[in-house]
């Protein structure tokens, strides 16, 4: 059987606006993937679960009632730690920002929001991006997620 996690954006998108997947099943399979493989991956290394639930169980008013949904509306999505994201640390892979907590969305993520997406948490980069492989001081290393001991390369592994 398919988890709602696997599917394709597109795809939980239909079913959501079809009433066929809540955005809080979506997002609870989500989470429930991600605790289960990021111990090894550690691709998303700052969490917003919580505030995310909230969005969700939001999300499934606003279906219930009918509303018109925006084109990523419903959809879990891990936001680069390069972007500032409100009331979430936004470390840019730097013990320089290891606490910093901005407080208002970036443009990027601001958007993003407004067509419907569930911002989850922030996935690990290099310090401020730059480098092949997806380590730094803050988070660590992330490892491929179809062989951990392998490099997720890149500026955003995660």
């Amino acid at each position: 059987m398919v988890e709602p996690c696997d599917l394709t954006a597109v795809a939980a998108r239909r079913l959501t606006g079809a009433k066929r997947l809540a955005p809080s099943e979506l997002l609870a399979s989500c989470i429930t993937r991600i605790e289960a493989v990021d111990h090894a991956v550690n691709a998303i290394p700052a969490r917003d679960f919580g505030r995310a639930r909230e969005a969700a169980l939001r999300a499934d008013a606003a279906v219930a009632r009918g509303e018109d949904l925006p084109a990523l509306f419903g959809l879990p999505i891990g936001i680069k730690d390069l972007q500032e994201t409100k009331d979430l640390v936004t470390t840019r892979g730097s013990v320089i920002y290891k606490d910093y907590i901005p407080t208002e969305d970036e443009a990027i993520v601001a958007a993003v929001r407004r067509a419907g997406a569930i911002v989850i948490g922030k996935t690990n980069t290099p310090e401020f991006g730059a480098g092949a492989n997806t380590r730094n001081t803050v988070y660590g290393v992330t490892g491929n997620p179809f062989d951990p001991a392998k490099s997720a390369a890149g500026s955003s592994g995660g």
